[in-house]
């Protein structure tokens, strides 16, 4: 039996964070704010380490990796599109639509983190990247690790088929649904549109067009009773849906996402996903404006059982 909340992240320090130009074209949310490289790395570094420094203090288990330096990866903190782990000792590597963003992808993380946590299978998809196919880990799919559902927007991020295929081999079921901005462009990953924790999920529908879309993907949260909090456009822009819930090594629930998308819900929002969950919000700007992602981008949640 899986939990929903992993008691164990892992997330990447960045060693060259800045804007990528390669990533822009199909995420909206990226800005080009002109600023020094060097400022902007910096100042992500910090919010970075304060980030690290205010899960431990709440006693969350972080392992936390070095981005490597003998190439330029931007994005490299965003670990959760590249792996994903699993209950059942699977872990998943996925392909990724920018070239930049493939050199993310590290063997001696995976055998580090072999000999802490079991490892059984290896899923390796990263070959579709030759046939132009992309998924991008649990950016792409927001997975019920307890009801085996998988949640996907299509994009040029989130091919259809390869989650279809994906799904089959983890036993997932696969919700599928259309999602775009407010401007009609397809929004780069699911896990911006909703999350899914133990008991609440945070969607917004407004994002969804389609009338049967948004009634498959509600009967399905209701069928795994979860709660839904719908947010807005504006408040999907301040990354409301880009939370994670986690767990501690005493096993207290939390709610991590950032103080723009935390400040951004309104009282009766805050109030329902507090009553599941402690909410932490982490102060992390200039990741999200240069970036173009959030919290729930920088956490790759650890389901494989320790060792």
């Amino acid at each position: 039996m899986s939990d929903q909340a992993p008691y164990s992240i892992m997330m990447i320090r960045p060693a060259a964070f800045g804007f990528n130009a390669q990533t822009a074209s199909s995420n909206a949310f990226q800005q080009t704010i002109h600023n020094r490289a060097d400022v902007i790395h910096q100042r992500a570094v910090t919010e970075f380490n304060r980030m690290v420094d205010l899960l431990e203090a709440h006693d969350i288990d972080v392992h936390v990796f070095d981005d490597s330096s003998d190439v330029i990866k931007p994005d490299a903190l965003f670990p959760n599109n590249w792996i994903s782990f699993h209950a059942d000792g699977k872990i998943v590597l996925y392909p990724m639509l920018a070239e930049n963003r493939r050199l993310e992808r590290r063997v001696d993380i995976i055998n580090i983190l072999r000999e802490k946590f079991t490892v059984h299978e290896i899923i390796d998809l990263t070959d579709e990247e030759r046939n132009n196919s992309f998924l991008e880990g649990t950016g792409s799919l927001v997975l019920d690790y307890v009801n085996h559902v998988a949640y996907a927007s299509r994009s040029l991020r989130t091919d259809e088929n390869l989650a279809v295929q994906l799904c089959k081999r983890l036993g997932y079921r696969l919700v599928m649904f259309d999602a775009v901005d407010k401007t009609g462009q397809a929004i780069y990953h699911t896990n911006v549109v909703m999350c899914v924790g133990e008991k609440f999920a945070v969607v917004c529908l407004d994002a969804i067009h389609s009338e049967s879309d948004q009634e498959i993907l509600l009967s399905s949260l209701a069928e795994t009773g979860h709660k839904v909090v719908a947010i807005s456009y504006d408040q999907l822009g301040a990354f409301a849906g880009n939370m994670i819930e986690v767990k501690s090594r005493g096993g207290e629930t939390f709610v991590l996402l950032s103080e723009r998308a935390f400040h951004s819900l309104l009282p009766g929002q805050v109030d329902a996903i507090s009553r599941f969950s402690e909410m932490i919000p982490i102060p992390i700007d200039t990741i999200e404006t240069y970036g173009g992602g959030s919290v729930r981008c920088m956490v790759a949640g650890i389901f494989n059982p320790k060792i």
